[in-house]
């Protein structure tokens, strides 16, 4: 301390450099000396008060490198050596960067660093010495008065000359920028004319000027990160790696020159495109085909240049002696030296694939015949369009009933109508019992179903079909019942009627079950308990299986094996178990509105149709979701229908065609049902919107037969 105060005395006696000298005579000199001593002092067990503290705390490395750098630069100073040169580890203490945001400066006080680099280590604090040192750079450093302190950074920065005439400007309550410019003619940068694309005068975002809240996540994020130890600092990562390997290459700008040739063979290396090779336009005496006749040169001419299909006119010369010299050379080398300076190319693996190989490989149609292919006959006869067919159990006879309110009986094979039953109302479905051994036709009129002995077939069959209906056992039960058996008298008999069952609303859809004894129906808007009714033909019994079905009924089904029921509602199928009375399966649709539904002879396939024209596969083995969804039609499908011996399948649908695919099911539970569409077949027309509105199968062969809009039947064979 006694030669820093000797040094002082010294700096005051004498004046350094031209600067101003300060004289101290007598007493005052004393008693300033003795003032800046007794500060020294107390500076100096501050210092060690705080060496003390340092000590204690356990965050009290830096601090202490700190000061023991202050001794070695007081030391050196005193000596006069030149001192050490620093380290590389070393952070630099007056190159302080703002690393901590816009948080207030006040909080780093007690801290000898301010903030951290990007590496994690501290950045200390500019040192800024005692009040002596600020004395001595007061009396010494002659821009002491222009020199103020950083907050943000705690670096002293020099004002400069244009700052100090603004301030003074401002404390004089004048123009910052002076006065010089300030009348000056206006620059009229913006004309008050509309331009086409005018400059906008939007004001600035909120965003523009908030701090972002996503990069405050980020900067979280990575805090955490380096907390938890997932992310690590540069200098980490570069130390952990030569700890691996110490022989690691580091940064090396020619490292490339040196790299032998074998690394050099492998490096990704990105060609520049190839020229297209010309065709045969380009040749100086092209075939005929390639010249342009004078309607397409007059096409040519009056096309975009970049919409032509070729950039020149192919010309025919006699010989090579007598092509002139190409006018666009020089601008075709200048687009391609464009296209290799401007235009960014990047590496992309390709694989050589052959698309047929991503194709599944579809069987040869001939390997799936036989299917129907060609319209074989047009039954006519009807006045209004047709709603439903249905072919007898022997393929001899087919049934329809149509919206003129009459029923007729087809033969097959000649397309005559073998008779006619007039109806009260429009027959809105048929069908025809599945059991060979009864004659017997279901029809659909309103509320009514109607059981009809067609009387076509042998006599025999006819008897015994009538007697089997009227020896039923009557068990009483008549009366509950929620619809009304009743028997037609004998002059109805003798045209055919046997039995009605009326309902208390119009029935949408009938279906029997396979042995023939069973029948079910479904109401339209009935009573949610009566909406699905099951009857028994045999004892003329009908019960109410669902006392309230989930969702609105759209169609039922029979299963062909098990004792299992289908119902469909507008977006779900589920099966019951009619044995165990509980849910057994739900299938989800994947479509807005079911249509039609239909099982696979087999039992473990159903396929379905509907409103949005979408048929659905269901592989019941396999998922409760559609196995297939096909979408080859344009409208709504009306129909669906299986094949009972045969593998294919029939869409019918609104757009007047009918869609026989090929589905196959193997007996293997392994291999999935192969479905491949095979024909279209089309020959309805369209009237009121509607086209095809039922289509089924031959029970024998391999032929199908469809009803539509425009009071038609047609057989594709």
């Amino acid at each position: 301390m006694a030669s820093r105060v000797s040094m002082v005395s010294t700096k005051l006696k004498q004046g350094t450099n031209g600067k101003r000298t300060l004289d101290l005579d007598g007493e005052e000199k004393d008693e300033q000396l003795l003032m800046m001593k007794n500060h020294v002092d107390d500076s100096d067990d501050s210092e060690d008060s705080d060496d003390e503290t340092a000590n204690e705390n356990e965050d009290s490395s830096s601090q202490d490198e700190v000061y023991e750098e202050e001794d070695e630069t007081s030391e050196d100073s005193e000596s006069g050596d030149e001192q050490p040169e620093k380290k590389d580890d070393e952070p630099e203490k007056h190159d302080v960067r703002n690393t901590i945001g816009n948080i207030p400066i006040e909080w780093y006080n007690d801290y000898s660093h301010i903030g951290y680099d990007v590496e994690g280590r501290k950045l200390l604090k500019p040192e800024h010495g005692d009040a002596l040192d600020e004395f001595l750079q007061k009396a010494d450093d002659p821009n002491y008065w222009r020199t103020v302190v950083n907050k943000m950074t705690g670096q002293k920065v020099v004002l400069s000359d244009a700052d100090i005439e603004t301030i003074q400007r401002i404390q004089a309550s004048k123009h910052p920028a002076g006065s010089e410019g300030l009348y000056e003619p206006w620059v009229d940068f913006f004309s008050n004319e509309v331009m086409n694309m005018p400059v906008t005068g939007r004001p600035p975002d909120k965003r523009s000027f908030i701090p972002s809240k996503w990069e405050k996540q980020r900067v979280g994020q990575m805090v955490h990160a380096l907390k938890m130890g997932w992310m690590k600092p540069r200098g980490e990562i570069r130390k952990m790696k030569l700890a691996q390997d110490p022989n690691a290459p580091s940064l090396d700008l020619w490292k490339e020159d040196a790299e032998p040739e074998i690394t050099k063979r492998y490096r990704m290396h990105i060609p520049a495109p190839k020229e297209p090779l010309p065709g045969h336009a380009e040749s100086f005496n092209p075939p005929e085909e390639y010249l342009l006749d004078a309607e397409e040169e007059a096409k040519w001419n009056e096309q975009e240049p970049e919409d032509r299909r070729m950039n020149f006119k192919p010309q025919k010369f006699c010989s090579y002696r007598t092509v002139p010299k190409y006018g666009l050379f020089i601008n075709e080398r200048f687009s391609r030296l464009l296209d290799l300076y401007l235009a960014a190319r990047q590496r992309k693996m390709k694989m050589n694939v052959n698309p047929e190989d991503l194709i599944p490989k579809r069987p040869d149609k001939k390997d799936l015949q036989p299917y129907p292919t060609k319209e074989g006959m047009v039954y006519k006869g009807h006045t209004d369009m047709v709603r439903s067919i249905s072919p007898d159990p022997s393929g001899q006879w087919l049934v329809s009933g149509s919206d003129d309110s009459t029923l007729k009986l087809w033969e097959v094979s000649t397309g005559r109508c073998m008779k006619t039953f007039k109806m009260e109302e429009k027959v809105t479905y048929v069908a025809w019992n599945p059991n060979p051994a009864i004659n017997l036709v279901a029809a659909v009129v309103g509320s009514d179903v109607i059981i009809i002995n067609p009387g076509l077939v042998d006599k025999l069959v006819c008897s015994n079909t009538d007697n089997t209906l009227n020896n039923f056992e009557d068990s009483g039960e008549s009366s509950k019942s929620v619809v009304v058996w009743s028997s037609y008298d004998v002059e109805e008999k003798d045209k055919g009627f046997r039995i009605k069952v009326s309902h208390t609303m119009a029935i949408v859809q009938f279906t029997w079950h396979n042995k023939g004894d069973y029948f079910a129906t479904v109401q339209k808007d009935g009573n949610k308990s009566h909406a699905v009714l099951i009857h028994q033909l045999s004892k003329r019994q009908t019960q109410a299986p669902f006392s309230k079905p989930k969702g609105l009924v759209q169609r039922v089904s029979f299963h062909p094996l098990h004792p299992y029921f289908f119902v469909a509602t507008q977006q779900h199928i589920r099966i019951y178990n009619l044995v165990k009375q509980e849910l057994h399966k739900k299938l989800q649709a994947n479509c807005k509105f079911i249509s039609s539904i239909d099982v696979h002879p087999g039992g473990d396939n159903v396929i379905i149709g509907s409103y949005d024209s979408r048929l659905c596969w269901f592989d019941l083995d396999l998922s409760t979701k559609p196995y297939q969804t096909l979408k080859y039609h344009k409208k709504a499908l009306r129909q669906v229908a299986y094949h009972k011996h045969y593998p294919l399948f029939a869409s019918a649908s609104d757009d007047g065609s009918v869609i026989v695919s090929h589905g196959k099911v193997y007996s293997d539970q392994l291999l999935n049902p192969l479905i491949v569409t095979v024909k279209v077949l089309r020959g309805h027309k369209t009237a009121y919107h509607l086209s095809v509105l039922d289509c089924k199968f031959h029970p024998t062969q391999p032929w199908i037969f469809s009803s539509g809009a425009d009071s038609t039947i047609r057989l594709y064979v």
